[in-house]
């Protein structure tokens, strides 16, 4: 195995652990019972999407949400566990969609095109993991739904977007701190 691959998978590994530290140490703030907190823990999964492309967030975002089912993952059904877990997690990783542009706007030294960019990655990763979560929720959570609700729907799309917005809000403003702070270090050994 080359050097560039083990790199890659050591990577993917430690940061995909970090986010797993990240989500269950007190920083996160839960907000829903079932489910649901603004954290940081989808901080590395963003910088390994943007380090390595969609590869490597896909890979780091997959690793942490499968860490995260023997350590306390609200399951009541496979098909849900697959989609809260799996696929939400997993999608974390097409923020890596702009890493390329992002990389060449860094070495031009336009830091305005590629905040940009890493706040569009931001959004698009989060939005895919919300709409995975939105479903499981529609699915399966109806009996979860306060009374005061009549429309699953409206229930689901209120429950995932109170913890979704604010931690997209706190994600892209630590991200941006950090690419701007130390751009050359968190991209310099990357594809």
């Amino acid at each position: 195995m080359n050097s560039k691959k083990t790199l890659f998978l050591i990577e993917v590994a430690i940061f995909a652990a970090l986010a797993l530290v990240l989500d269950i140490i007190p920083l996160s703030f839960k907000i829903w019972a079932q489910g649901g907190s603004i954290s940081f823990a989808m901080i590395p999964i963003f910088i390994v999407a943007f380090r390595w492309g969609i590869k490597g967030g896909l890979l780091a975002g997959l690793i942490w949400g499968a860490l995260q089912i023997p350590f306390g993952a609200w399951i009541m059904h496979p098909v849900q566990g697959f989609l809260d877990y799996i696929v939400a997690f997993t999608v974390l990783g097409f923020a890596g969609v702009f890493a390329k542009q992002i990389k060449e706007a860094l070495k031009e030294g336009q830091t305005k095109t590629y905040l940009t960019y890493i706040t569009f990655g931001i959004i698009i990763g989060s939005m895919l993991r919300f709409a995975a979560h939105f479903v499981a929720g529609v699915v399966f959570f109806a009996e979860y739904m306060p009374p005061e609700f009549t429309n699953i729907w409206v229930y689901s799309l209120i429950y995932n977007i109170s913890y979704i917005v604010p931690s997209i809000i706190l994600c892209t403003v630590v991200v941006f701190f950090l690419f701007n702070k130390q751009p050359k270090a968190l991209l310099s050994t990357a594809a």
